[in-house]
């Protein structure tokens, strides 16, 4: 039976990495390895409606992508072709790591405005908010991933 416990930390601590690479799906795991602690103690102790603040913890923070991207880059006005060179740039740059992808986030943003609308300004504009975008997903997912443990740990030790 302890070795389903080494799975459960195992879920969290890879979900907790997939907070900050986006190839990972972070809070979901998360949320799979809690769910698989409180099966494990039969939710004797973590019960199903602490299971289900958890879950809607999740939600929240897989909703948060989507939200905070689209809310920084949308804030200052991008294109089409920018949000895609987001997507494609942070696609590529994720084999530099996270360096590399926060890079390649704003490089795929600036590359995009630019063959839109030509402009420079309005370029730089809107990768300074992709990145910011993806580094305050980044925190805002960790964050949430750290509430739900804690909500975790509060209901199986109180």
């Amino acid at each position: 039976m302890e070795w389903l416990w080494l799975g459960v930390v195992l879920l969290v601590l890879i979900g907790i990495l997939g907070a900050f690479l986006p190839v990972i799906p972070g809070i979901p795991l998360v949320f799979a390895g809690l769910l698989m602690g409180a099966w494990l103690d039969d939710f004797s102790r973590v019960t199903t409606t602490a299971m289900i603040v958890i879950g809607l913890l999740a939600l929240a923070g897989f909703l948060v992508d989507f939200v905070a991207s689209v809310f920084t880059v949308k804030s200052v006005r991008a294109s089409r072709q920018a949000v895609i060179g987001t997507l494609l740039g942070g696609l590529i740059g994720i084999l530099g790591g996270v360096p590399g992808l926060i890079l390649g986030t704003v490089i795929g943003a600036v590359v995009g405005e630019i063959m839109a609308r030509q402009s420079l300004g309005q370029a730089t504009k809107v990768g300074v908010a992709a990145g910011l975008g993806f580094i305050l997903a980044a925190a805002l997912k960790l964050a949430i991933a750290l509430v739900m443990i804690a909500t975790f740990a509060w209901a199986y030790y109180y």
